[in-house]
């Protein structure tokens, strides 16, 4: 069965607990802190995959969920850190969270990308042993490893796609000139997923073509099947826009497929196109020139238009030759663009900020921040060691100031981002 959309629940490992603990050994003297650190939770790790071509797996696999580290023990024994899951998806896979930012985009096979990163390991006591605290009790909580719902969408990464109406002859077309074997009879919306086939142009140039079935009046809205497969169409160089030359409307049948390629989410109607006739095996050569020539008044100026029978082979070749100096040509001009972008990489949700900022409320005062936040999840609240090491962290970034500059009073309560992380009193 072809899935090209899932949704899944992500959970990265959690990092294991620091622990507290002092040597105690017959002929050892003082022998002082040796609680060991915990381990760091397992990363999820999107890996993408040639050898996968559909999600369908993520239908009964909702949830991807890595391995928690383990606690850290006496003698300065570290918590093992846990091992990454790894999750294969098929070449062309975007994640994203349900709002719309991109968590991975893979388009070589082998590409990894981090989505979700595992919590790192709290420290133990012996972590913190200076010359001025030489018994500390205080040990670190694992923090959380990142949660989040996630979008997995397969965008076939082919040159050409092929699009048109429902029996345009788009699967006939790419079953003859591929090695693709899409399922062919004579009634409308036989093809019900995309098919791929590569085609070789001269024994030099090949082509990744991939039929795109189901566009109707209204499928960017959801009707018949199109708004499920247009998004293949975002990736690929060049459309080839097949018309049925014994259609009653060619002009028609044209506008139909540009007004559903211009509403769809991402505007596909201005990629570059090759507009051609379907199906003329069997017209007088007169009546086909006849056709072409209405074409060319339809579409824009300098698109390219051709005629062909899959059946017959007439203007297969010429109709390829054509596609493949677009594609080439598409592709330079993609290549300059893309070079004068600065390249940013793209990164899983957590980034380190050392922002912050202080807001007075009704209870008290709230803290914000990334940075002190994280540190606030790996307090053990209601140990006054833990509490009080979070009071210097603050005092080192300036947040007791701000407090005090606000007026804040003895007693009251200062919270951490989400009341469920955590609270201390001034």
């Amino acid at each position: 069965m072809f899935v090209d959309r899932v949704e899944v629940d992500i959970q990265a490992g959690d990092g294991g607990d620091g622990a507290v603990s002092f040597r105690h050994e017959k002929f050892v003297d003082r022998g002082g802190p040796d609680g060991g650190d915990g381990g760091s939770g397992g990363d999820v790790v999107l890996v993408a995959s040639r050898n996968q071509n559909t999600l369908a797996a993520f239908r009964y696999q909702k949830l991807l969920k890595a391995e928690n580290g383990e606690p850290g023990s006496k003698r300065r024994r570290h918590g093992k850190n846990a091992s990454s899951l790894e999750v294969k998806v098929p070449v062309g896979t975007v994640a994203t969270t349900k709002d719309g930012k991109v968590l991975a985009d893979l388009t070589e096979d082998g590409q990894r990308q981090i989505i979700a990163h595992g919590g790192q390991g709290g420290f133990g006591n012996a972590h913190f042993v200076s010359s001025t605290r030489q018994a500390p009790r205080v040990a670190e909580k694992g923090e959380k490893g990142e949660v989040l719902d996630a979008i997995l969408e397969l965008k076939m990464i082919a040159d050409v796609g092929i699009i048109g109406l429902p029996n345009a002859g788009k699967s006939t077309l790419l079953s003859v000139v591929s090695n693709a074997r899409p399922a062919i009879a004579d009634y409308p919306f036989t093809t019900l997923t995309p098919n791929l086939g590569v085609v070789d142009i001269d024994g030099k140039h090949s082509l990744l073509l991939a039929d795109i079935p189901g566009l109707i009046e209204g499928a960017s809205q959801g009707r018949g099947l199109g708004d499920e497969f247009l998004r293949h169409v975002e990736r690929t160089s060049v459309l080839l826009h097949l018309l049925d030359v014994y259609s009653q409307d060619i002009a028609a049948d044209y506008k139909t497929i540009m007004q559903e390629l211009a509403a769809y989410k991402v505007d596909l109607s201005k990629l570059p196109q090759i507009v051609a006739l379907s199906k003329i095996e069997g017209m007088d050569k007169k009546e086909v020139e006849q056709k072409l020539k209405q074409l060319k008044e339809i579409v824009p100026s300098g698109t390219s238009t051709a005629a062909v029978s899959s059946v017959s082979g007439d203007g297969v070749q010429a109709l390829l030759r054509t596609v493949q100096k677009q594609v080439e040509k598409t592709n330079a001009k993609a290549k300059a663009i893309e070079s004068k972008k600065p390249h940013l990489p793209i990164i899983g949700l957590r980034g380190e900020n050392e922002a912050w900022r202080v807001e007075k409320t009704i209870d008290g005062f709230t803290v914000r921040g990334r940075k002190i936040e994280r540190f606030a999840r790996r307090t053990r609240f209601g140990e006054e060691h833990s509490e009080e090491r979070l009071r210097d962290i603050m005092r080192k970034m300036g947040i007791m100031r701000e407090l005090g500059r606000q007026n804040i009073e003895a007693g009251q309560t200062v919270i951490f981002g989400d009341p469920e992380i955590g609270r201390i009193e001034y």
